[in-house]
């Protein structure tokens, strides 16, 4: 089945907030190598002027990834995950993420592109912090082969 292309402009439910957690900051800012104080001790983004640790700017693939297994996960949509590459990734920020920050994703189909049978799927997950502020919005291109 071929991507649908009435994804475009569709738009998924809210996630549930995401706690962002200290442990886990620093678990990933491990994981990635982010060794700079400020992602592992809390003292030191303090110092920043932050409440507490910072996750790396990466972290918000944690949140976007909850919105992404939406759409993956739609009945309709054409995508089938063992057909799909992550092909691009970009954030455009407003604020760091801190632990203790409670995050919610809504993610919408920005772009869809036919390329042969497969497509090209551009989604927008913006990210907002629990009184609605805006945080980080994440997009990413997914590339979808087509049937054989």
């Amino acid at each position: 089945m071929p991507v649908n292309p009435e994804l475009l402009g569709r738009e998924f439910p809210s996630t549930q907030p995401y706690l962002v957690g200290r442990e886990k900051v620093r678990e990933f800012a491990r994981a990635v190598f982010a060794d700079a104080p400020q992602h592992l001790d809390p003292e030191a983004a303090r110092a920043l002027g932050y409440a507490d640790v910072v996750a790396p700017p990466t972290f918000a693939m944690v949140i976007q990834d909850l919105t992404l297994q939406q759409l993956l996960s739609e009945p309709d949509s054409g995508i089938a995950l063992e057909r799909t590459i992550h092909a691009k990734q970009s954030f455009r920020w407003s604020r760091p993420i801190v632990a203790g920050d409670e995050l919610t994703g809504r993610l919408t189909v920005t772009g869809l592109r036919a390329m042969g049978s497969g497509a090209m799927v551009t989604s927008e997950t913006e990210i907002t912090a629990g009184g609605g502020d805006h945080v980080v919005t994440a997009t990413s291109v997914l590339l979808i082969g087509g049937d054989e």
